[in-house]
């Protein structure tokens, strides 16, 4: 513990703290709303949401310090869009066991090494370029929120653009803390009633049916290794650290089994909120940016056991504002995949082709972009040096 408090810095908990108000706003009322279709009461609902919130914010803490590397994990986003619209006519208890099923497939991909097998054979080209598309639309919503809400974002993009020359360390922090004190001049902040009830979890028996088990668990295990693992390992790589990969994704599908009949519905690792805690912002040495996942993950478990509390103060941020924060925190890292990009000439075709089909957004038998753009890089790859080798 000392040499954590140690290697902790302010920008380190800025953006631990950055990448919870991303990751949290942005897509909480999704897991509400899967919750909801899956018929669980709002008691139930907010047990699914806190009971994640606190296992990979508990998961997070422990493997960083561990392994003294940003280790982060999140809510399948991907996975809690797929039951939304996968649910309806199924019973909770069945839901559930589908969970379950989907967490001990996780964990076997773990146990086994499969996972890692695969992963090892992807190319840093097309991992930077898978990243640098998934954050691409981010980055974006610094210019297109200024249509909505002109001000506060365009004060803060101007406001970035001095703290890259002058306080780059802290330059998140001053970007969040502009928009918010001009938001608040303009009365652009949303004040809601706060809810201090502390996380219940609420226990659901899981009963596996085999037809649930099929249209369920199986789409939400793919979905969740091939659109939200697969880039987070990808995430980590691209930032120059070699994560022990079975081991964490073994842990994440035992923690998973664990919470899955509290409505733990996926664990996965995070991509998008953990480039935020890996870039020179975070920390200005390498190897003590864990401390900005630590951040996070405290935070995350403060969020989950106060959840109600946390929700009410993160919704008086408007939309455009947690977007544009987004976009800023991550430009730099886009700037760094397409360098990356260009910096490997001989795969630079095949990792342009993963960055345009993962920009597209594009989502095909229930797997996002991030897949397909990898898939498409790697045929483009190996087609090329096919015909370079032959020709």
């Amino acid at each position: 513990m000392r040499k954590v408090l140690k290697d902790y810095t302010l920008s380190a908990f800025i953006a631990g703290f950055v990448a919870v108000l991303v990751g949290y706003t942005s897509s909480a009322v999704i897991v509400f709303q899967a919750a909801i279709a899956a018929g669980a009461t709002p008691v139930e609902a907010s047990s699914w949401l806190g009971i994640i919130c606190v296992s990979m914010g508990a998961l997070t803490v422990y493997l960083s310090v561990k392994y003294r590397i940003p280790v982060m994990f999140a809510w399948s986003t991907a996975g809690a869009a797929l039951l939304i619209t996968s649910l309806h006519g199924f019973q909770l208890p069945d839901i559930i066991g589908a969970f379950v099923f989907s967490a001990f497939l996780i964990f076997l991909c773990g146990v086994t090494g499969l996972f890692e097998k695969v992963m090892n054979k992807i190319p840093v080209a097309l991992a930077s370029a898978m990243l640098a598309g998934i954050l691409f639309h981010l980055v974006l919503e610094v210019f297109t929120s200024m249509q909505t809400m002109f001000w506060p974002t365009f004060v803060m993009f101007i406001v970035y653009i001095f703290g890259r020359r002058f306080f780059p360390r802290y330059n998140i922090f001053f970007v969040l803390v502009s928009g918010v004190m001009i938001a608040w001049l303009l009365n652009l902040l949303h004040y809601a009633p706060v809810n201090f009830d502390i996380l219940k979890p609420v226990f659901t028996m899981p009963t596996f049916n085999l037809t649930v088990l099929m249209s369920i668990g199986i789409p939400l295990f793919v979905v969740t290794m091939a659109s939200q693992n697969l880039t987070g390992i990808a995430v980590m790589k691209t930032y120059g650290y070699k994560p022990k990969i079975s081991k964490l994704i073994s842990w994440s599908g035992f923690i998973n089994i664990l919470i899955a009949p509290f409505g733990g519905f996926a664990l996965n690792l995070s991509a998008v909120t953990a480039a935020i805690c890996m870039g020179h912002e975070a920390h200005p040495d390498h190897d003590k940016r864990y401390t900005a996942s630590v951040s996070m993950g405290l935070i995350y478990i403060v969020v989950g056991i106060y959840s109600g509390v946390v929700a009410s103060l993160f919704a008086t941020f408007p939309k455009e504002l947690i977007m544009a924060i987004a976009g800023l925190a991550l430009m730099n890292t886009v700037n760094s995949g397409l360098t990356t990009i260009f910096d490997h000439k001989e795969e630079k075709e095949s990792a342009m082709i993963t960055f345009f089909v993962t920009a597209s957004g594009v989502s095909m038998l229930g797997v996002g972009a991030a897949f397909w753009g990898l898939v498409a890089g790697s045929l483009a790859g190996m087609v090329l040096k096919y015909k370079r080798g032959n020709s």
